[in-house]
């Protein structure tokens, strides 16, 4: 490619100064780019490759549409962007219009940190909001892959990066929906409670602006916590075994530098907290244990029954958990316990519940039709605990984990989830997700399943040589028998 080439393929993304940056003078333009782009990068993720990233796209476009979100929080960077567009439209500018309709958003990190984006363009309820496609920077990458742009952590050279720009015009946009997510405990009598501790929610979980007392959801004497999921929500064993892999990566940040060695971490930490062996440690609690959960169904809450074995559950948006794993599955609406159940369409207005032993009932995903135990397809749940059962819970969001405590007293801690509208991604052709209104997903008549949702014992042997993804691997060149 020659560069007046490259230079003719580079415009077709960048934006203006005077679009981006206040006081700038207007200067005659006349071609309006194809696909305008705002960068997010989180330069702290993949190791060096955040970093690394930053410098590609600065160069290759305007540096002031590229942000190190660790430098500038993307609320204000988008409401002092489309603040400008709405004076620059209402002036006439139709320039400025046209980069008002084409505008996508790029974000470059972790699940978190997709997670995040997708939150601050909900809860800024833009005009016409702008699509996102995600850059897989993590150690599970679930949204990326879900929406074909892949798993591995990329390469961050010019070439590569421009191909990406490539991907991003080229791209479809697809609708999903989004969670609601409401968390209300009983506020301390004496004290702070900005976060409780040892609460350290993540960003999805507004730890910070606590719902406020003239809120319909605020209840007298309760502290309430408002946030939102697009991939999963999980809790129970395997968010406790992420949790210990955020907390080792914050005391020793050093050693995380690829995504190899993450899941090989992730792996040893999974065997020292009994994900794997859980006969061995018997303090770890099953969910019937921890909490009661009811989901709505035909306008009532109904109990949920969780059977005792299961020591993990996900609600789940995309078929995508644990570095791409599909926990659901196609049910066979031929076999009466799935008469009600369907594909897992990512706009249909309902999650699926999927329910897991332990690391080994995760290695099914990897057969054939294999899938987790599923326990209800639902628009909203609510999780209550109760006193007695454990000091903590460990809960997750799109990849990001958090110590939860539970009632000391007659308290009840409440989770709600339930339907918050929708949110546009980008999808490449290589797109997981299937919307229900699109014509090429597949027919729920097609559904096959052969599988049983009966107790599987496989040996040994049988378990090991399924291997799997992230919270259920073990990494290529690790021996079992050698993990700490």
């Amino acid at each position: 490619m020659g560069d007046g080439s490259y230079d003719r393929t580079l415009r077709e993304f960048c934006i203006p100064d005077y679009i981006l940056v206040s006081g700038s003078e207007r200067r005659n333009v006349s071609h309006v780019p194809a696909c305008p782009v705002i960068v997010f990068i989180n330069s702290k993720s993949g190791g060096q490759l955040g970093g690394e990233l930053l410098v590609s796209y600065s160069t290759l476009l305007n540096k002031n549409q590229v942000f190190d979100l660790g430098k500038n929080a993307p609320d204000k960077v988008l409401q002092k962007l489309y603040a400008t567009l709405e004076t620059l439209k209402h002036n006439g500018d139709n320039f400025a219009a046209e980069i008002h309709n084409r505008l996508r958003i790029i974000v470059a990190g972790g699940d978190g940190t997709a997670s995040w984006l997708l939150g601050v363009v909900s809860d800024l309820k833009l005009p016409h909001p702008p699509p996102i496609a995600t850059v897989p920077l993590g150690t599970g990458n679930n949204l990326p892959f879900a929406f074909g742009w892949g798993k591995k952590n990329p390469t961050t050279d010019l070439q590569s990066v421009t191909s990406f720009l490539k991907d991003v015009r080229l791209a479809n946009q697809m609708k999903i929906d989004s969670w609601h997510i409401v968390m209300r405990m009983k506020a301390p009598k004496e004290g702070s409670c900005d976060p409780i501790a040892p609460l350290e929610l993540p960003h999805a979980m507004h730890a910070f602006h606590r719902v406020s007392s003239t809120d319909k959801l605020n209840m007298d004497g309760y502290h309430t916590y408002r946030g939102g999921f697009w991939n999963y929500f999980s809790m129970g064993m395997d968010a406790q075994v992420s949790y210990a892999f955020h907390s080792e990566r914050k005391l020793h940040p050093e050693k995380f530098k690829n995504q190899l060695y993450n899941q090989s971490a992730y792996l040893k930490l999974g065997c020292s907290q009994g994900w794997f062996f859980s006969s061995l440690f018997q303090s770890s609690r099953n969910i019937a244990q921890l909490a009661k959960v009811k989901i709505m169904k035909k306008g009532h809450w109904e109990d949920l029954h969780i059977p005792r074995s299961i020591r993990s559950i996900v609600c789940l948006n995309l078929p995508s958990f644990s570095g791409g794993l599909d926990p659901w599955g196609k049910p066979n609406r031929k076999k009466s316990i799935y008469r009600d159940l369907t594909l897992p369409y990512v706009d249909d207005g309902l999650f699926e519940v999927v329910g897991f032993r332990d690391a080994w009932h995760g290695l099914v995903l990897l057969a054939p039709n294999g899938h987790g135990t599923r326990l209800a397809q639902t628009s909203r749940i609510r999780f209550e605990f109760h006193k007695g059962a454990a000091d903590c819970t460990f809960m997750r969001v799109d990849g990001e984990p958090w110590k939860q405590p539970l009632p000391k007293d007659d308290d009840t801690v409440v989770v709600e989830i339930s339907h918050h509208g929708q949110v546009s991604m980008l999808a490449t052709p290589l797109c997981r997700s299937k919307s229900m209104y699109d014509p090429s997903s597949p027919s729920v008549d097609r559904e096959e399943d052969d599988s049983s949702d009966d107790e599987l014992q496989e040996d040994w042997e049988e378990r090991r040589k399924f291997g799997a993804a992230d919270t259920f691997k073990y990494p290529d060149g690790i021996d079992i028998a050698q993990v700490s």
